[in-house]
């Protein structure tokens, strides 16, 4: 029997390496083939602390359920047949605004990498790379960070930063004003690829406390994710554009 439209959802699928105590990242997975998502699937539980909450092949089931389910990681496979990917990314976004979205290609297309980062995807995989690649990009963009090559990295935020409106500042002054000095220390070493352990080493502080600084930063400057702070502090002039 063929089915046109596939959801399936296995809410304690987790990975056998999740501890004790831990919260896995709760991911979602939504591609049109079944045996990809099948491997994906086991790919992110045969690396531990990931529970994978459901599949959606086309894109209705994949608002659906992430609207149902809010996970915290998307893996969008951009090539699903149903429809322009990218333009789905922002529908995601827009379904469950706690949404981090890794999406997967096999298109070399670089406008089409710099849309889907537009849109809100916060880490793209190409699917030519190996299979620990987008296990390693699930855990950063879980851990708050983005998984971008660094020529798309600059590429879209130069394309950004030129477009911003240096007379629209004002509104935000209030905000930028509310950072601590060390807050802002902390975004210059995120905007210069900095990751949190790094950022502990170079500023003497632990872990822990370059978590806590991140989430007061985020609460001021109301931005969700690390992708959206390195923006923000290109336009703001709290960082500088990499050379």
């Amino acid at each position: 029997m063929m089915r046109t439209k596939i959801e399936h959802e296995k809410i304690g699928d987790r990975g056998a390496g999740a501890c004790a105590g831990e919260e896995p990242a709760r991911v979602a997975i939504l591609g049109g083939h079944a045996l990809s998502r099948a491997g994906i699937r086991s790919l992110l539980l045969a690396s531990g602390a990931v529970a994978v909450v459901g599949e959606a092949a086309d894109r209705a089931a994949a608002i659906a359920l992430v609207e149902r389910q809010q996970p915290e990681i998307v893996v969008l496979d951009l090539d699903m047949s149903d429809g322009n990917c990218v333009d789905l990314i922002a529908r995601l976004s827009a379904a469950s605004a706690n949404t981090r979205i890794v999406a997967l290609t096999c298109s070399c297309d670089r406008d089409l990498h710099r849309q889907a980062v537009r849109r809100g995807a916060v880490g793209l995989v190409h699917k030519d790379q190996p299979p620990e690649i987008l296990v390693k990009a699930v855990q950063r963009v879980h851990a708050g960070e983005a998984w971008l090559d660094r020529s798309l990295t600059a590429s879209v935020l130069s394309e950004l930063s030129r477009g911003s409106n240096r007379s629209g500042q004002s509104p935000e002054a209030e905000r930028i004003a509310s950072l601590t000095a060390r807050e802002r220390e902390v975004i210059e070493c995120v905007g210069a690829g900095l990751k949190n352990r790094e950022i502990a080493r170079r500023l003497f502080i632990t872990d822990v406390t370059v978590r806590h600084h991140l989430t007061s930063i985020f609460a001021k400057l109301g931005v969700s994710h690390r992708l959206e702070l390195i923006i923000y502090a290109y336009r703001h002039g709290l960082s500088s554009l990499p050379r």
